[in-house]
């Protein structure tokens, strides 16, 4: 496996002025941005780097050297490679934010809701030139790719770089379409974890994605002007047959005590939260989740939706993978590289589950919307979960794998323009309040 762990730079001058940066480098590091990057240092610290990348612009680089400054291991030297620029906005660059609203209003609608539509006119000695800043940054991501991956193979590698292009590297990574390059949330030293088992042709997980717990913050800060909702996605506690690698599915298996100890960490963290409305699975060991994470919100009513079942798995449920194997030879195999294609001997396939969990999901996002509630909490299952993630990111269920979910795990979804308008995952599988670290360290077991 390669690992790869992707940070943006630190809080720029233009950040805080609100200035559209693209490549132009007139802008550096804050002293929040210095002290960020610092902080994200200090908690990549033990991890060993075979490689280093930086995007040349100063803020990256300035990010990347302070990271290292605080590594253990600094015998990696930081390669500074222009794959890993910024997308380029030449007439845009500089301006505020507002001012571009204002000047380009067409363009900027484009831009925000059509990405990969998105296109500037360039007028130079050689004429007139169109250039799609959206796919050529998702081009430049694909080719950093391919030249990194095969030289890495098995190796651990830190890229520091900025907001654009690193959404590039993790939609090119899973298969996200340039249109839904305004999906994905990056925050300012956020830390992203993605493993690959070979190339971009093969199995990619992204373990998590946006954490920002390093920097003192619970969860990635609302964006500007959001009025919507946002729903926090928790995988439930860890259960016995989850620990021993037990397929459950649908039987109705309890919490064990790491479970309940996970979701009371869970509840630790999210207590500060302004949570104002619940759902669960009607299972019990999402319930009991729920409820534990619920306890510092008394006046809650956790609603229950069947929807949010787990996958049934049919024969499968209530044995290990050597079982099923000997009983159903080659369709474990068949499961872990075309799931969409399986169906479970006398259970479900995963486009049933993901008709019942949207409709779940609408229901939940409709009922936020008619009661004009902001937050809600909603746990879940790993299959349930990861069929969501599809759906919100516009994925295939061929995708389904693509995601990690941690027993306790807590993933941000925001719509900041209503129940109607288009999703944002801000943040992934977050375990920091379970592992104390970037890592994922829980024991996921069987679904």
């Amino acid at each position: 496996m390669t690992r790869v762990i992707i940070v943006r730079h630190g809080q720029s001058t233009y950040n805080i002025e609100r200035r559209i940066q693209g490549r132009t480098d007139a802008s550096s590091l804050t002293e929040q941005g210095q002290s960020d990057a610092t902080n994200t240092g200090k908690a990549l610290s033990k991890i060993a780097f075979q490689a280093i990348y930086s995007s040349p612009l100063t803020r990256a680089k300035s990010t990347a050297e302070i990271i290292h400054s605080q590594l253990v291991d600094k015998s990696v030297t930081i390669q500074t490679t222009k794959s890993l620029v910024e997308v380029d906005l030449p007439l845009w660059a500089g301006m505020l934010s507002k001012d571009v609203q204002d000047k380009f209003p067409d363009d900027y609608q484009t831009w925000k809701t059509r990405p990969h539509e998105f296109k500037i006119v360039i007028n130079d000695t050689q004429g007139t030139q169109e250039h799609f800043p959206v796919l050529a940054l998702y081009a430049q991501a694909k080719q950093f790719w391919q030249e990194i991956l095969s030289r890495h193979s098995g190796e651990t590698v830190l890229i520091v770089a900025h907001n654009g292009i690193n959404r590039a590297l993790i939609s090119t990574a899973l298969g996200i379409e340039p249109s839904g390059y305004h999906g994905l949330q990056q925050s300012n030293c956020n830390i992203s974890v993605l493993n690959f088992a070979g190339g971009l042709d093969d199995t990619v997980q992204l373990e998590s994605m946006n954490q920002t717990q390093h920097l003192g913050e619970t969860l990635p800060s609302l964006r500007p002007n959001h009025q919507g909702i946002r729903l926090l996605l928790v995988r439930h506690g860890e259960t016995e047959w989850n620990r021993q690698g037990k397929f459950q599915g649908q039987i109705d298996i309890p919490l064990n005590d790491n479970g309940r100890n996970q979701a009371a960490k869970a509840g630790e963290f999210l207590k500060d939260v302004g949570v104002d409305f619940a759902f669960s699975s009607t299972m019990s060991r999402p319930q009991e989740t729920a409820e534990i994470i619920l306890q510092p919100h008394a006046d809650i009513n956790l609603q229950l939706l069947d929807g949010l079942r787990e996958i049934s798995h049919g024969t499968w449920e209530g044995k290990f993978e050597s079982e099923i194997e000997a009983g159903f030879p080659g369709e474990l195999e068949r499961w872990r590289t075309v799931p969409a294609q399986v169906q479970m001997p006398e259970g479900e396939n995963l486009q049933q589950v993901h008709e019942r969990a949207v409709v779940a999901w609408e229901t939940i996002l409709k009922f936020a919307q008619e009661n004009n509630l902001t937050t809600g909490l909603v746990v879940a299952h790993d299959a349930t979960n990861k069929t969501l993630l599809c759906h919100i990111l516009g994925l295939s269920l061929e995708n389904f794998w693509n995601f990690r979910q941690g027993n306790g795990a807590v993933s941000v979804i925001d719509y900041p323009k209503g129940a109607s308008g288009s999703p944002v995952l801000q943040s992934m599988n977050i375990t920091s309040h379970l592992s104390g670290g970037v890592l994922d360290k829980t024991a996921a077991g069987a679904l």
